[in-house]
């Protein structure tokens, strides 16, 4: 009897409706259609006057929702747990579990054991109301996919009792943070807030060629950083095209799945960089603020953000961020010779303490590593490296000479013209290459 109450619309609406702290779990597309779905086949049970077509565009409107996230419903379920940011996986991101209210974590399981409810809503189900509503024999295409679980993690796929599962769900908020954090890897700081890239530029650091002793140096501190022991503000400079940005995002690559989250941060929005800062203090990720192409020119002070977050203030460095920027230039700040104080009536009485400040910015970073200018055999080594990773079978002697030449007709030896000449021979060789007869 039990059984059957739980394959009813009625049931499987209440427990949607009860949910405490995971409400934003239904709150999407998907979420809404189905919803909406419970309510459109239960008042199509109960009314005779009600146009049981409508059941079939609730039905429709959840497929659609279920097709265009291409997920299943439990996958989707799960996938919104495991992301969801409310008060419960806020909370058990700044508190040890014992300290958690009684309340909030009763209400979380309470919501658990709905949701639980919800994820074993199956074809089932679709084909016993179609044919209350259809006694003929009428079907409906169930939109299903398959799941592909790692053995060795944690999942709620495999778990028979959800409210029994908290600790290991909590483990996993507390190693992979919640809402956005959980969602995204990559973010950036866009108009006062964090917002997530969908498509970073994903580079691997086993492909990228040279500067062996600048990557060991950046891996090594990136993994005291996510180790939790202290981690230095990084400066990266050097020549234009040396691969100083390639390396900073193939640390996402690299330890992405290990809770280290990237932060792009442009020149304009560094003076909210100690917003940033408070806003990331307490949450379990690890994350690198990531400002490319830095420099400054003489008459802007935004750089005094910047300092604030590399050497501290009266609110304590928290030890889960650190500063990663890339730069042409050793000194941030443009200098000029005018700038150096001369005496005279009109000159500044301490002009050399101004000079100081601006000079001082690069001594800030805990770490330097500087990218010089790549010879003719490295170059060479990366065009054979990335040529391989293509695929191409060019003669290394022609290849050779043609890299060569496209670097004097182009932007000099560097790691980025090295990409660019491959990308360019790659697309040469594919469109000189016969088309097949129709």
């Amino acid at each position: 009897m039990f059984h059957q109450i739980e394959n009813t619309p009625q049931f499987l609406q209440d427990q949607a409706a009860s949910l405490l702290v995971y409400q934003d779990v239904l709150s999407g597309e998907v979420g809404s259609a189905f919803f909406e779905l419970l309510r459109t086949i239960d008042k199509v049970q109960h009314s005779l006057e009600h146009d049981k077509k409508d059941y079939l565009y609730a039905y429709g409107r959840w497929f659609y929702a279920l097709a265009n996230k291409n997920q299943s419903w439990q996958d989707y379920l799960v996938e919104q747990i495991l992301r969801a940011d409310n008060p419960f996986t806020q909370q058990v991101q700044k508190f040890d579990f014992e300290n958690l209210s009684p309340a909030l974590l009763a209400a979380a399981k309470n919501d658990l054991q709905a949701l639980h409810c919800l994820y074993k809503f199956s074809r089932d189900h679709i084909e016993q109301w179609t044919q209350e509503v259809f006694p003929s024999s009428y079907s409906l295409v169930f939109w299903s996919q398959d799941t592909a679980i790692p053995a060795d993690e944690f999942s709620l796929h495999r778990c028979d009792n959800w409210p029994a599962a908290l600790t290991n769900l909590v483990t996993q908020y507390r190693t992979w943070g919640a809402g956005l954090f959980a969602e995204y890897q990559a973010l950036q700081w866009h108009a006062g807030q964090l917002i997530g890239v969908a498509y970073p530029d994903l580079v691997r650091i086993n492909d990228l060629v040279g500067y062996a002793d600048q990557r060991d140096q950046l891996v090594k501190n990136t993994e005291a950083l996510l180790s939790g022991y202290p981690a230095l503000h990084v400066l990266l400079y050097g020549s234009r095209g040396s691969g100083k940005s390639s390396f900073v995002k193939s640390l996402l690559t690299e330890y992405g799945k290990r809770g280290l989250r990237l932060v792009e941060v442009t020149k304009s929005e560094l003076i909210h960089l100690p917003i940033i800062v408070d806003q990331l203090r307490q949450i379990p990720n690890k994350f690198i603020l990531f400002v490319d192409d830095l420099s400054f020119e003489e008459d802007e002070d935004t750089y005094k953000a910047l300092k604030v977050v590399l050497e501290g203030n009266l609110t304590a460095r928290p030890q889960n961020v650190v500063v990663y920027a890339t730069s042409n230039r050793r000194h941030l700040i443009r200098e000029f010779f005018g700038d150096r104080p001369q005496p005279g009536s009109e000159d500044e009485v301490h002009g050399w303490d101004t000079v100081q400040e601006k000079l001082s910015l690069s001594d800030r970073f805990g770490l330097t590593l500087t990218f010089i200018p790549a010879d003719q055999k490295l170059y060479l080594r990366i065009v054979h490296h990335l040529a391989q990773q293509a695929g191409l079978s060019l003669p290394p002697e022609d290849l050779e000479f043609q890299a060569l030449q496209w670097a004097l007709q182009h932007n000099g030896r560097s790691g980025r013209t090295a990409r660019q000449f491959i990308d360019f021979i790659q697309a040469d060789l594919a469109l000189c290459q016969p088309k097949p007869s129709a």
